[in-house]
This record gives C-alpha cells, structure tokens and sequence, in this order.
C-alpha cells in the first residue's frame, strides 16, 4: 500500500523520514525499521494543548494547535494557584474593555397618539356641542344625528372590510336618524317605536341579496342600530328636560372627566394591568383615577348645574359614570380587537374616527338619563 492509498497528503506537522528529518517521538531507524515500514506506518495524529487551568472548554474552540506536546502525557503541569511568576491564563473570558459603557437612556412614556391634535380636535368639538346645546336646542339634535349616521358608517364599514359582514347602511342611517328625532318628540316611547320599525327595515333591505349570509348581515345590522343610534337617544331625552343643556352638559363633562382621569393617573402612576386581552393599557390605577375625578365632577356639577340637585347624588352619579364609561370603552375594545384593528376611523386626527369618541359616551347615556329622572324627575 503506498501514500496515495490514504485519499490525501501527509497531515500538516508530520514530515516524512526523507524531507526534514525525524519526527519528534518518532522510533529510531534500526533494522527491524526501514524505510518501507515507515512508509506503512500511519503518521501519529497530533493532540491539541490542553490549557493550564484544566477544563473541557476548548473542545469545541476550533482545529488542534499544531504547536505543543506531542503527546497529552507531555503537557507541563498547571502553575500553583497563587504564584504570582505564573499566573493562570483564561483564553475563554475577554478582557475587559477599558472605556465604561455608558448606561442606556431611560424611555419616557408615550401617549400612543398626537396629543397637540387630540386637544385642538376635542376643543372645537367642544365649542360647537356647547355652541349649539344653549343656542338652539333642535340645533343639538341635528349635531347628535349626524354624530350617529357617521358612527354606523364607520362601523358598518369595518364589519365589512374586515369580516365581509354586509349589515345594510341606508335602513340603519334613516332610522338611526329618525329614532334620534323620534326619542326627543315623543320619548322613551317614540325611540322604542323607531328602534322596532328600524330592525324591520333592516329585515326587509337585505331581503333584495341573495340568502348567502342573510342571518349574519340582518344581526349585525339590529346590533348597530341599538348599539349606535338608540343609546343616543337618551341624549336627546336628556334635552327635553328644562333643564336639559345642563343635564347634557352634565352628562358630557362627567364622562369627558372619567376619560381624563382615567388617562392622567393610568398614564403616571398605572401599573397593574385592568383587562390585558381586551385592553392591554388600561389599568386599575387608572381605573381609581376615573371613579375619583368623576366623582369629583359629579358632586360639582349636582350641586351648582342640577336644579334641587345635591352634593351626595353626584358622587353616586360619578360613580356609575365611571363605571359605564369604562365598560363602553372595554366594549368598543373588544369590538376592535375581534375586527383587529386600533381605530374605526380616521375622520378625528389624535382621536381617530367618530366611534372612537362615541364608545364611553353611548353606554355612559342611559345610565345618566336614568339617574337624573330618579334623583330630579324628568323635568
């Protein structure tokens, strides 16, 4: 058998008998060991350097030095520990950089949306609600109309972009708008009236597509038209009262109060979370701070805007607004959150779209109209 039988030349390190002399270790040529056995014998493959400090590290730290020991037996022994003329060496830890790292800068909070746009928005909104609710009262109902045929196309629009759920817009806008006429005509009754004749309508439109889906388009259309325009509509009783711009105002100031102090100490201080997989930012903290500022408001505003109001009905009154306003904000979440979206519009810059400003405020609606008729009559 000769070298070229091995499929490769000799390993680096080992040179043969008639190139650079012997190999170190080698045996001795002799007459029991001539140059045709050296050229059967394999060469001796060369053992990586064990380390001073001992260990397994190096195992896995590359291909075997070719300087060294031929032999493991060979290494030298390891230095006491402690000799200051051979100190241990550890090619595994780095040297430590010289220069510190400086720390990272810490990350302040954000708001998550344009706040400068959000407050210019939510004061001009607030101009003309106020404008319109001491000006004319039929004015404010127009405004509370558009505000509802504006939220149904928004919603409807997202259950069919992002379920292909067909609620029918056109029923839901005419009623919509009618029961908002219809509560502040005739009340409770007429709002009820024009909430049956609504669903009816809804009905009977997508009865002009084909049935594929009927079941599913009819329901979401019911849905958005108690869940947008008939809660509205205790808005509009809420007017009817004689003092209905302060019990709107009322109404409007304690439910804009819970938001705020929901955000502000939520914001600073939050730290538990309130319904992390239906609202992630929302906290208990934030949560105390809504009850607390709406609590506030509501003692203020029964006192001074309520006629034959008193201080102890608004902390009741802020309460439950603070809690329905949380629940309305948890619900519209969820809705977004099933749809996976953040806004249902983009029609308010800061805010997002009419939805986004009508979640705490519809729910918040009935439960103030109810309250004030227990604690005052319905004026």
């Amino acid at each position: 058998m000769n070298d070229s039988s091995w499929g490769a030349p000799p390993q680096a390190g080992y040179w043969g008998p008639s190139e650079r002399g012997p190999v170190q270790g080698a045996a001795p040529a002799g007459p029991t060991y001539d140059a045709h056995d050296a050229q059967q014998t394999r060469p001796m493959p060369i053992v990586p350097d064990v380390p001073a400090h001992g260990g397994d590290q190096d195992d896995d730290r590359g291909a075997a030095r070719l300087s060294g020991p031929l032999f493991r037996d060979n290494t030298p022994p390891a230095a006491p520990y402690g000799d200051p003329s051979h100190p241990p060496q550890s090619p595994q830890e780095p040297m430590p950089s010289a220069t510190p790292q400086p720390a990272p800068a810490p990350q302040k909070k954000s708001a998550g949306r344009d706040l400068g746009a959000a407050i210019g928005v939510g004061v001009g909104l607030g101009a003309v609600i106020v404008a319109s609710l001491f000006i004319v009262k039929a004015v404010f109902v127009g405004v509370i109309a558009v505000a509802v045929v504006v939220g149904l196309w928004e919603l409807t629009s997202r259950l069919e972009e992002r379920k292909g759920i067909k609620a029918p817009l056109v029923p839901l806008a005419l009623g919509g708008a009618a029961m908002v006429v219809a509560g502040y005509v005739r009340g409770a009754e007429g709002a009820w009236v024009a909430m049956a004749l609504t669903a009816l309508a809804v009905l009977v439109w997508r009865m002009t597509e084909p049935p594929e889906g009927y079941l599913k388009d009819v329901t979401a259309g019911v849905f958005a038209a108690f869940y947008v325009p008939f809660l509205a509509t205790f808005v509009a009783m809420m007017l009817t009262a004689d003092d209905g711009p302060r019990r709107v105002l009322t109404f409007l100031l304690l439910t804009v109060v819970s938001d705020t102090g929901a955000y502000a100490i939520g914001w600073r201080f939050g730290k538990h979370k309130l319904a992390p997989r239906i609202s992630p930012g929302k906290t208990r903290e934030g949560l105390f701070g809504a009850v607390s500022f709406a609590m506030a408001a509501g003692a203020l505003c029964m006192q001074f805007l309520i006629e034959d109001g008193t201080w102890w009905q608004g902390l009741i009154l802020g309460l439950a607004v603070a809690a329905s306003a949380t629940l309305g904000d948890l619900g519209e979440s969820m809705i977004k959150r099933d749809l996976g979206i953040k806004d249902m519009g983009t029609l308010l810059p800061g805010h997002g779209g009419i939805m986004d400003r009508l979640d705490s405020l519809l729910p918040t609606a009935p439960v103030v109209w109810l309250l004030l008729v227990i604690f005052v009559g319905s004026g």
